[in-house]
């Protein structure tokens, strides 16, 4: 019986995983179109290496094989590779896939026992010891319709375009642009403008996925409304019209960075967040606020890594605080 009904429990991880990555095809398909075949290879050997990674753990702790069909550790290459600069030295993706596995989910036990979103903590190494790196964004190709896919997907042409042209990120140019005000910023040889609208256009299809998931039931909305709802007041009290103090506009804050791949996709994971509807709500703006935070006054331009890892070291405290709270409020029968 409990082998049954492990087997079943199984079934339907890998289920909800697979539908997961299904839904992560639309923002990985523009963020390829974009970025070239930089974002392909980052996705493909970050899930290799997961998987590599958890078989060797597995071995090692005499467990069988067959979770790995589970789609647990693609899934956490897929979200890490998805989060890396395009064409990012392949050993450190690899080093960032395998630490992730290895550090962010079998050291507390394996699939459903890990306290920290996986991908994160493979992220988070990455950035805190390779920071350099992790901040050469390439400069996004041309979204001229001359330009065909075949050429974008080209390894030479591509790295040709990543060795001779960069580009800050949307967040990190408007976080160091001085004195500029919203409008001086975005009409600087509309070069602002364009990057800007490349990464609301990956932004978008990432919402897509994510109400998908949604329409599918696998994700709780309270997540990814109390995060956006955060970034989305906080961005606005905060935006002052545009001026040279300006934080950004909330259309800014949302449609640009890693905003809905977390909102949908990262925060949402059930084992590190909390299992309470009401402590669902407090994470996600949790999060939210950690993230604009570090957006807008930290020394990183984009804060997802540290903000789903603090959080999600709060989650057994805020299941504790609200499992108490109805504890108190029941009626003695």
């Amino acid at each position: 019986m409990r082998d049954t009904k492990k087997a079943m429990n199984g079934n339907k991880t890998a289920r909800i995983m697979h539908i997961t990555l299904l839904a992560l095809l639309p923002g990985f398909a523009v963020f390829a179109w974009h970025f070239g075949i930089g974002v392909l290879l980052n996705v493909a050997l970050a899930s290799l290496t997961a998987v590599i990674g958890e078989a060797l753990v597995l071995k090692l702790r005499s467990r069988p094989l067959n979770s790995l069909a589970d789609g647990t550790a693609v899934l956490t290459g897929a979200l890490l590779g998805l989060c890396l600069p395009p064409l990012l030295p392949f050993w450190m993706v690899a080093i960032g896939a395998g630490f992730a596995v290895v550090f962010g989910k079998h050291l507390y036990g394996g699939s459903g026992n890990n306290v920290f979103n996986p991908a994160m903590v493979g992220f988070a190494m990455l950035i805190i010891s390779f920071p350099l790196a992790m901040s050469h964004w390439p400069a996004p190709f041309s979204t001229d319709a001359a330009t065909s896919f075949t050429t974008k997907l080209n390894t030479s042409a591509a790295q040709e375009h990543y060795d001779g042209i960069t580009a800050a990120t949307p967040l990190d140019a408007y976080k160091f642009r001085i004195a500029s005000t919203n409008d001086e910023f975005f009409s600087v040889s509309g070069t602002q403008e364009t990057n800007w609208q490349t990464w609301a256009s990956i932004n978008l299809a990432f919402l897509m996925g994510g109400l998908f998931l949604l329409y599918r039931k696998l994700i709780p909305w309270q997540i990814p409304a109390s995060f956006l709802a955060t970034l989305g007041v906080l961005s606005l009290v905060f935006y002052d019209g545009g001026s040279s103090a300006s934080l950004g506009s909330p259309a800014f804050t949302l449609f640009t960075g890693a905003s809905m791949l977390t909102a949908f996709f990262i925060a949402t994971d059930p084992v590190t967040s909390p299992g309470h509807r009401v402590g669902l709500l407090v994470f996600g703006a949790g999060v939210g606020l950690i993230v604009f935070i570090i957006r807008s006054w930290g020394a990183y331009p984009e804060g997802v890594a540290f903000g789903i890892l603090l959080m999600n070291a709060t989650a057994p405290l805020i299941d504790h605080v609200f499992v108490l709270r109805d504890q108190s409020t029941m009626k003695p029968t």
